[in-house]
């Protein structure tokens, strides 16, 4: 499947970002592996128009908030979602430890609102339901994934353009090993630091500990872990399970007991090679849904 257009997010003046000699690398070692983001896109695959069902997905592909594993959680799992007739958008994202960058912490947050808001702004040229619009996040991405979905009503101070009035809260969400917390019990140690520094104050702690921020209108969301991940606890998915259950708000929740972490399809894992079936099988019922619905 071919990608059909990059778009950048910020085609006038990119928020909160100064200048610097930062230049963007990519290193392909197993996978390609890109640091210092300067210029943040979104890379836009699209199914076949005949078998488009109108559902979208922004993916954020993980890497500790310090790069970005853009094949192996990114583009691969683009064209997968295209195979099922779903858009694959994939989000590069500007990191927080970017020179270019003013605000760390603000930077992802700001890129993934604009990308909702411009698949959204698209959504006619691309044969997608502004309504079915879901965000995709593996580990330190599912972190801005469930960030998003937790903040996206968040108002930035910068000037705004017409696709800035759009929506930005996705229509789902799909959290694949994410990080979820910031407490410092269960969090993954190198996102955090990567993302709010060594001596976060307790404020940010909580406003970026995403299980304390569910709100009734936090969207349905699929959830995918291995109890024995080691590098982002199991606790992460549980404790977002448990606050979304609280509030009602559909949730499935995949745990396996082996896998690791940054597994991807998972193949050569056995039965959990399988697990993109079960997300599959959630997305075509949202969409079943979603139709009865209209």
């Amino acid at each position: 499947m071919a990608q059909d257009v990059t778009l950048p997010l910020w085609p006038n003046n990119i928020p909160n970002s100064q200048k610097s000699e930062e230049k963007e690398k990519s290193e392909k070692d197993g996978f390609n592996w890109v640091t210092k983001v300067q210029e943040p896109n979104i890379a836009v695959y699209l199914p076949a128009k005949q078998t488009a069902t109108g559902q979208a997905v922004v993916i954020a592909p993980g890497g500790g908030y310090a790069g970005l594993a853009y094949d192996w959680e990114g583009t691969d799992f683009a064209k997968w979602l295209n195979s099922k007739g779903i858009a694959g958008i994939v989000l590069k994202y500007r990191l927080p430890g970017s020179k270019s960058v003013k605000v760390g912490h603000e930077a992802p947050l700001q890129d993934v609102q604009r990308a909702m808001r411009l698949v959204r702004s698209e959504a006619n040229n691309w044969n997608i339901d502004q309504n079915k619009v879901g965000i995709m996040g593996f580990s330190a991405g599912g972190h801005v994934a469930s960030t998003l979905g937790t903040h996206f009503d968040h108002e930035g101070a910068f000037e705004k353009d017409s696709v800035d009035a759009l929506n930005a809260r996705p229509d789902f969400m799909a959290l694949i090993y994410p990080v979820i917390t910031m407490d410092e019990k269960f969090t993954h140690q190198g996102s955090k630091n990567a993302l709010l520094g060594e001596n976060p104050s307790e404020d940010l702690v909580e406003n970026f500990s995403n299980e304390l921020q569910v709100k009734p209108n936090t969207p349905p969301t699929f959830l995918l872990h291995a109890t024995d991940d080691e590098s982002v606890p199991v606790e992460n998915s549980l404790r977002f399970y448990e606050a979304l259950k609280a509030k009602d708000i559909p949730v499935e929740m995949h745990i396996y007991p082996e896998g690791g972490h940054g597994f991807s399809f998972g193949l050569g894992k056995g039965y959990l090679s399988s697990w993109t079936d079960r997300l599959a099988d959630w997305l075509q019922a949202l969409n079943e849904e979603n139709l009865e619905n209209i």
